[in-house]
């Protein structure tokens, strides 16, 4: 499941997770500039993660991966395993094939590079809290390459997690691994958005997984895209 998406009207509160200050002074200011937008709190080790997110309870949080304790990316698989999480974007100077394949398989919404320009990670924030996936063009890439050298026991396991779900349900699920929003499906299968909305729950709920990033990589995994 994704974090709670903010009521219509109120700001999207987010957290800085950063152990650099002035990461986090930077961030906040740029955020802060957004009249949508809210922060709620800041960090500097993953370690503090989790009383942070009972406290000030983030819609999404902004999380470093190296820091000096507990690390982003072992931050972000304890923060997704919890109920009702909010939602994840990674934001790093860090782009290997093994950070971005662990944030994402631990549910993060989205990774970006600390370059990505002030008025895109803004809208990564906004994007987050509406539980779309956000990618950067490099992450991308190193998507696609992963699933060209992708491991036959992998395409074996997610071949079988698919199947347990209907063929419409399959549908849906490979349009989202096409990049595909809601409108976007919905015109293609003949349905509603609130349909396809409703399709999308179903299967994220069937397979066990936390939002439409996992549910993308399984079928790329699976070969279907």
């Amino acid at each position: 499941m994704t974090g709670a998406t903010p009521d219509s009207g109120s700001a999207i509160a987010v957290l800085i997770v950063d152990d650099d200050a002035l990461v986090r002074t930077g961030l906040s200011m740029m955020l802060a500039g957004a009249p949508d937008i809210s922060i709620v709190g800041e960090a500097a080790d993953g370690a503090d993660v989790p009383a942070l997110v009972d406290s000030a309870k983030p819609d999404v949080v902004l999380m470093d991966i190296r820091m000096p304790k507990i690390d982003g990316l072992a931050a972000t698989e304890a923060l997704r395993r919890r109920p009702d999480p909010p939602d994840v974007v990674v934001l790093t100077t860090f782009d290997t094939d093994d950070h971005v394949l662990r944030a994402l398989r631990a549910g993060a919404t989205g990774f970006l590079l600390k370059d990505t320009p002030p008025a895109e990670i803004v809208d990564a924030v906004r994007r987050a809290a509406a539980g779309e996936p956000i990618l950067s063009p490099s992450v991308t890439r190193q998507l696609i390459a992963h699933v060209s050298d992708g491991a036959d026991h992998r395409r074996t396991q997610a071949e079988q997690q698919l199947a347990a779900l209907t063929d419409r349900e399959r549908e849906v699920a490979v349009a989202i691994g096409q990049g595909k929003s809601n409108a976007e499906i919905g015109a293609e299968l003949f349905m509603s958005v609130a349909t396809v909305k409703a399709h999308v729950s179903r299967v994220l709920a069937r397979l066990d997984l936390n939002n439409r990033v996992q549910l993308a990589l399984l079928v790329h995994d699976a070969g279907l895209v």
